[in-house]
């Protein structure tokens, strides 16, 4: 099947052209290992099991002779081989190269190597796919151009309601792309799922865990997705069905996180409202909803009669595809929220500076309200710099609702209405 391109190629370029190697992290099943290929003359794969014995005992005693092959070479798996680290970095440093090395592997092995790789190994991180890379999104409306000032009339998306609670269902793996039975495409989030509380919560660390109490620390976090639900509410859903300690519950988490399974989205606590208005936890979320659906076994199905719960995915799925389309800029998304009711589902932050206020709504009914919401930070903000002339804010560079609908457009008040699948980077 042809390489289908990926949003983070131009930033892994660029990273293997300024330092000696680049290390690609994720979630298991992402895309990782297919995408550091690409770039790769040679391939080392540890989990060969034909050639795994011999590569393994010359990585244990002579791991500087895995280095000879044609360069950039991809250490596929590099953590059953943890030596390969060290000699790498030397090669690096002693040789002065760039672009010499990819590093890839499953997240559910953690290493601790003797040196870090500052100013040799970048790493970068890659998600599933976005809309736009799995070719659900017709990319009609780019992130980056309406950043540059491009402005556009209208358009128009191809995805129905239908559609949306399907990508949901699926989620972004590449995977799902090769399977041509439809209902066939929903196990792989599952198979993600499973693996990751039967098998991957326990190798991360090397401490076995319970698998069922992974699950059910995973069900809560589907329940609650896109909330501001704390820490203790997650804690006392699983504590009313498990007899847990506060510290177990850490331990489950933290392993779920380095799993970049749980991936929680920070606040944005801007100075236009005093500390105490503006609300600072983090809102629960997951790298993919394809793994809340696979835990709370929901099927595209179910959504038609629980809209409520579809919107909380679909705020999620915007979220992950945010996230996947400012990696280009190496940009940030966090969420706006005050204790008067004032929200912004979204807040993009690039690394020049800009930054959007964003808004998610499923439906029609609802863009009036989010686009008042932004609307109302904006003047808060310009309220805050007429009063803190020393310290001004700088004011939105956009304000966008993000819609499932099917038609987008610029609306008298500057708002921007994109539906998701018009959305590109």
């Amino acid at each position: 099947m042809e390489y289908r391109k990926r949003i983070i190629d131009n930033q892994f370029n660029i990273r293997m052209e300024a330092l000696g190697g680049v290390l690609i992290v994720g979630p298991k099943g992402c895309g990782k290992t297919t995408t550091g290929k690409q770039k790769a003359k040679t391939v080392i794969e540890f989990q060969d099991e034909d050639k795994r014995e011999n590569l393994l005992l010359i990585a244990n005693t002579h791991p500087s002779e895995l280095l000879k092959g044609t360069k950039p070479i991809l250490f596929d798996e590099w953590q059953d081989a943890p030596k390969i680290w060290g000699v790498i970095r030397k090669d690096i440093d002693d040789n002065d190269l760039f672009g010499a090395y990819i590093l890839t592997g499953s997240s559910s092995q953690k290493v601790e190597t003797p040196h870090t790789g500052t100013l040799r190994i970048s790493t970068l991180k890659m998600y599933p796919m976005s809309l736009y890379e799995s070719g659900d999104s017709n990319g009609s409306v780019s992130l980056n151009a309406l950043f540059k000032g491009q402005q556009f009339e209208s358009c128009k998306s191809d995805l129905t309601i239908d559609d949306i609670k399907n990508v949901i269902c699926k989620g972004g793996w590449p995977r799902v792309l090769k399977v041509k039975n439809e209902q066939a495409k929903y196990q792989i989030a599952k198979e993600v799922y499973n693996q990751t509380c039967n098998i991957d919560i326990s190798n991360i660390d090397g401490a076995k865990k319970n698998p069922l109490l992974a699950k059910a620390i995973l069900k809560s976090y589907a329940r609650n997705i896109c909330t501001m639900a704390d820490t203790k509410t997650i804690y006392d859903d699983v504590a009313s069905n498990y007899d847990i300690s506060n510290q177990t519950f850490y331990n489950y988490t933290k392993a779920l996180e380095d799993l970049y399974i749980i991936e929680d989205v920070d606040a944005w606590c801007p100075a236009i409202r005093s500390k105490s208005a503006i609300r600072a936890s983090k809102k629960k979320n997951l790298v993919d909803p394809s793994i809340a659906c696979a835990a709370l076994e929901i099927s595209p199905d179910y959504f038609d009669g629980d809209y409520k719960t579809l919107g909380f995915f679909f705020e999620s799925l915007v979220i992950r595809d945010l996230k996947i389309y400012s990696s280009e800029h190496n940009g940030t998304v966090s969420y706006y929220h005050d204790r008067y009711g004032l929200e912004a589902d979204a807040v993009l932050h690039l690394e020049n500076g800009k930054y959007a206020l964003i808004e998610i709504k499923l439906g029609q009914s609802e863009v009036d309200k989010g686009a008042e919401h932004l609307c109302e930070i904006e003047k808060l903000i310009k309220e805050h710099n007429e009063n803190e002339k020393q310290v001004p804010l700088r004011l939105p560079d956009l304000k966008i609702v993000i819609t499932g609908t099917e038609y987008g457009y610029k609306r008298d008040d500057g708002v921007y209405v994109v539906p998701i699948g018009c959305l590109k980077d």
